[in-house]
């Protein structure tokens, strides 16, 4: 059995699909899946096909790019937020870079401009090998700069 990394209650971690570094995000045992703030999202046809046009962040955010994504392969789910409402989201697969490795996970595009932190990183991903320590912090992001 492969022992557990440890991870604190937030840290930086890269999208590298989504051209996103150093991306602030919370670590919440309470949340089945992962959530990334999203601008603006959107079905369309393109090439005869029905894809996702979305973008992340928001203006007011410093890592702000205005990059258009186009995911051929995604969801729609209800999915419960925080106050037990279900809301219907897009889901996208993505892969995380933390501690050096890459994992890909599910994230449903949410609203999460008034929060502290645009992504949450819940259950499915961190059952991948992760242990929680709330005491702790940037524990990804410490290793990442010693090297």
């Amino acid at each position: 059995m492969r022992e557990k990394q440890i991870i604190g209650r937030y840290d930086k971690i890269d999208l590298p699909d989504l051209h996103l570094f150093e991306l602030d995000a919370k670590i919440d045992t309470g949340a089945y899946s992962s959530a990334i703030h999203y601008h603006h999202a959107e079905v369309i046809e393109k090439d005869g096909k029905k894809v996702l046009h979305f973008t992340l962040l928001d203006p007011t955010h410093p890592d702000y790019n205005d990059k258009s994504f186009y995911f051929d392969k995604f969801e729609e789910r209800n999915i419960k937020n925080s106050f037990g409402d279900s809301e219907r989201r897009f889901v996208i697969k993505a892969t995380i870079t933390i501690f050096g490795k890459n994992y890909e996970t599910d994230f449903s595009l949410s609203d999460r401009g008034s929060l502290k932190f645009p992504i949450l990183l819940g259950r499915k991903l961190l059952q991948k090998g992760f242990v929680v320590d709330v005491a702790k912090s940037n524990l990804s992001y410490k290793l990442k700069n010693k090297k």
